[in-house]
């Protein structure tokens, strides 16, 4: 009796634990008919939104995000861009300054639960809404509302009239359900920080002037009767009087952008066996000559990309001229578009690559911003590197080390767990989601390998895609596939600000050997490789991982490796006797790949000169 309630004690708990472990993903599907005035700028549209609940939890309310009603004065974005020690200059106070037919607005005239009424409230950027009957798990739900909005002046990345001219930038403009998963509900206000959402499929009828041409996320349904034939570029529409209706859809994607503008010239390019690229901008002799030349850079990066990082999933691809810098969606991209060539390619690529991660993969933009923008400012460099300068002659993810190390030098750095929303700067913000989080990948590779990495980059993208990966899903793929223990490396380097900081302490000659003291200085630990060049030219590389790895990178390159007893972290200074005399090294250096953030380079190095030893003028503070 006793084994029997045992058996059936791990059967009842062991497929609990298992169901709890799932990771599912709840899904919508959108249908949306709108309107859109463009001499009043207001529109009003109907959505029709199938939702399924995958979780494991009975739903009793739901969330929307109402984006627009951000461009008010006195909203949450306005508050903390006039309160935050160093406000965004597009912000600024433009939003407090807004009249009422410049503002955004974003609201619900009705809205039914399987054809019953249902309690919302609006509270701000969130649609707080009590369903009228519960949906539970693995059951769907029928929401549809009517609703108005006001389309405002752009100030920050949707909006319209842009400074460069372009009519409507239609990003985060229709009452979007929030994301729930195993966390819960990610009901965020928006506050001009970053974005999550949930998978799902599109059916958009957009209804406006005929005079304008429309392009952004999904593929279009009806290229004949708008006139505007997606095969045939440069085509404008046929009818310059009245409306006429585009009609877009999209699978598999977390949100939906357009843009439209009268003036937009229409081209395409192929990227082979990939997607069509289509690409939309005002030409005029600001943006002709970059123009012209950018579809044949977008190729090639798309090529890259698909090699180095895994496929793009989808068919399409569009460029278009708009927001406020450069902005990423599903398919599509938003760019200011008066910019010189290498401007133009550099920001096109760093967007289009947001489609592997934030597009593709879809990490929670608001929790971990530093593994979107982080990773795609790692897979940018690299990018960017294969098309301008591909003899390797610059140092690569320069520019994201020294960002890291001033943020690190100012006493202002904080930990890469904080909420995007809640960093006491935007400075802080931005190098920490931009360069830190590419810090994070470069050296990661120092710590598995440059060839170990890239597998695991493809490996991870593979396995996680549709899936809003978070960051120990990445780390246990780094795991896999280096066979080394990488916990250490992800909690210290996410959790805290902890610095490394390695140095030769101390170097004496014993006999026909040599002693070297090593030091960590920092509260940050790391592997080491530690470079001896001789006098004669020839070079060893002696490498010192950690002991907590429990394992230890693969050899790569010419020079003679010799592997070390691991160093277990919790001693400060490590010794180590080399069977070379002192007298016949020339230079010895801490991690001559430079990929290790170690904020003091001055200790690094030694060369020696007539006998003595003096440090090495380090290369950068």
């Amino acid at each position: 009796m006793k084994l029997l309630l045992v058996l059936a004690f791990i059967i009842t708990f062991g497929h609990t634990t298992q169901a709890q472990d799932q990771r599912w993903q709840q899904r919508v599907e959108y249908k949306m008919d709108v309107k859109l005035d463009v001499k009043n700028h207001q529109f009003s549209g109907t959505q029709n939104l199938t939702y399924h609940n995958n979780s494991p939890d009975t739903l009793g309310r739901v969330f929307y995000h109402l984006y627009f009603n951000a461009f008010q004065p006195g909203s949450m974005m306005d508050i903390r861009s006039s309160t935050i020690e160093d406000p965004d200059p597009r912000v600024g106070n433009r939003i407090s300054k807004l009249k009422d037919d410049e503002y955004g607005r974003l609201n619900i005239s009705t809205l039914r639960q399987n054809n019953k009424t249902v309690e919302f409230r609006e509270t701000g950027t969130i649609l707080e809404v009590v369903l009228a009957e519960p949906l539970l798990p693995g059951n769907s739900t029928q929401l549809d509302m009517e609703f108005t909005g006001q389309v405002p002046i752009q100030i920050r990345r949707s909006g319209r009239d842009s400074k460069e001219g372009i009519a409507y930038s239609m990003s985060q403009w229709y009452p979007k359900l929030c994301e729930y998963d195993y966390m819960g509900w990610h009901a965020n206000p928006y506050i001009a920080r970053e974005f999550h959402g949930v998978w799902g499929s599109f059916d958009v009828k957009l209804t406006l002037d005929a005079k304008y041409i429309v392009g952004g996320t999904g593929y279009l349904q009806n290229p004949n009767e708008v006139g505007h034939e997606y095969q045939d570029p440069g085509v404008k529409v046929k009818s310059s009087k009245g409306d006429l209706t585009w009609h877009f859809k999209a699978d598999n994607v977390h949100d939906f952008m357009w843009a439209a503008d009268p003036d937009y010239t229409h081209t395409t390019a192929q990227v082979p066996e990939g997607p069509t690229l289509h690409f939309f901008y005002q030409k005029n002799e600001k943006t002709e000559e970059s123009w012209s030349k950018l579809p044949e850079f977008t190729v090639k990066a798309f090529q890259y990309m698909n090699k180095h990082f895994g496929e793009y999933p989808y068919e399409q691809f569009s460029v278009v001229q708009g927001g406020d810098g450069g902005m990423e969606y599903p398919m599509s991209t938003l760019v200011t578009g008066e910019r010189s060539l290498s401007s133009l390619v550099g920001v096109t690529v760093h967007e289009l690559i947001h489609n592997w991660f934030q597009g593709v993969l879809a990490f929670n933009e608001s929790l971990y911003p530093w593994m979107d923008e982080g990773f795609t400012s790692y897979a940018t460099d690299k990018t960017m590197r294969y098309l301008f300068d591909p003899r390797g002659r610059q140092i690569p993810h320069k520019g994201a080390y020294g960002g890291y190390f001033y943020n690190a030098q100012s006493g202002k750095e904080e930990p890469l767990t904080t909420h995007a929303d809640h960093y006491l700067t935007n400075t802080s913000y931005g190098i920490n989601a931009y360069n830190k989080g590419a810090v994070f990948l470069h050296q990661l590779s120092y710590i598995i390998g440059e060839e170990t990495m890239m597998k695991g980059m493809r490996r991870f993208f593979n396995a996680w895609k549709f899936q809003h990966p978070n960051p120990n899903d990445f780390i246990r793929i780094m795991e896999k596939t280096s066979g080394i223990q990488l916990r250490w490396y992800l909690e210290h380097w996410m959790n805290t600000t902890n610095q490394i900081d390695y140095s030769i302490r101390s170097i004496t000659a014993k006999g026909r050997n040599t002693i070297v003291t090593l030091e960590r200085a920092g509260n940050m630990m790391m592997p080491v490789d530690l470079e001896v060049e001789l006098k004669g030219g020839s070079k060893r590389l002696y490498y010192i991982p950690l002991r907590m790895m429990r394992g230890a990178k693969r050899p790569s390159g010419n020079i003679k490796k010799i592997e070390l007893e691991s160093w277990p972290w919790v001693e400060p200074t490590y010794e180590l006797t080399m069977d070379v005399a002192m007298d016949d090294i020339k230079r010895i250096e801490i991690d001559p790949s430079q990929r290790m953030a170690d904020v003091d380079r001055d200790n690094n190095k030694l060369y020696r000169t007539e006998a003595l030893v003096y440090p090495m003028v380090p290369q950068r503070k």
